[in-house]
């Protein structure tokens, strides 16, 4: 671990990932990365010759997992917290990944910006769930800015989807039930059509408490919906569909 100590600042710390030995700088008492990361890269549906780009990528869990599972061509994320990028970046030099993994500090809803960039077979995206109408929100407030549709909301983020996807590229996109009609009709209306549901349970007998979507640019209509996914057992452990996920199967 000393040599890792170049890498990382007083208030940082190195999380290992337990896929293929790789590791992640956080902060110690900042935003971490939960199940949602997790979730995500093991629904996208990445192969080995495409390019990937992750919005709103944070320190860049998603690019990484994503790399560990799938090992794909390139893969990107792009962040507008700077600090974040930052993070992320010393992360890839972390793992030695400069061929593979990069991040871009830039702000999604800035359209000339993404039309200069290449197009992606695959998008994923973990954004804010939170509808930014509830309260007082500090703005500078990382936290809230992960969580809150502060900086970029649904619509943002489809857009800058539609804008990065090759025709027919697919994006996976986790979120909230809740906002699910808004999911679809935002997606339609941009003319990514949403070809694939799996509602994530917390345990047998609860309501649904996150989703995942997948929607082709330009496809046809026809939405399959997946099998549930159970988080914990009646006995308050991890399903074997989540230690399969995690690779403790």
């Amino acid at each position: 671990m000393n040599n890792y100590l170049k890498y990382i600042k007083d208030d940082e710390t190195i999380d290992d990932l337990q896929l293929k030995e790789l590791q992640l700088i956080q902060k110690k008492d900042g935003f971490k990365f939960g199940i949602d990361a997790v979730l995500l890269s093991d629904f996208a549906q990445v192969k080995k010759k495409h390019e990937v780009m992750d919005l709103c990528t944070g320190t860049g869990i998603i690019p990484f997992l994503i790399y560990g599972k799938y090992n794909p061509k390139s893969v990107y994320g792009l962040e507008i917290q700077e600090e974040m990028v930052d993070m992320a970046k010393r992360s890839v030099k972390l793992n030695s990944l400069e061929e593979k993994v990069s991040f871009i500090n830039e702000d999604l809803k800035n359209i000339e910006y993404l039309k200069k960039l290449k197009k992606f077979d695959v998008i994923t995206v973990n954004p804010p769930y939170k509808l930014n109408n509830a309260g007082i929100i500090n703005p500078n407030d990382k936290l809230a800015i992960a969580r809150h549709e502060i900086l970029c909301n649904l619509e943002d983020v489809i857009y800058a989807a539609r804008i990065l996807l090759k025709d027919n590229g697919r994006l996976f996109m986790i979120h909230r039930p809740e906002r699910l009609a808004d999911i679809f009709t935002i997606m339609r209306k941009y003319k990514i059509e949403p070809k694939r549901v799996k509602m994530i349970h917390p345990k047998i007998g609860k309501a649904p408490n996150i989703v995942l979507v997948e929607g082709q640019r330009d496809g046809g209509a026809y939405l399959k919906w997946d099998a549930p996914l159970y988080v914990y057992d009646e006995s308050g452990k991890y399903t074997k569909e989540i230690d399969s996920i995690y690779w403790r199967e």
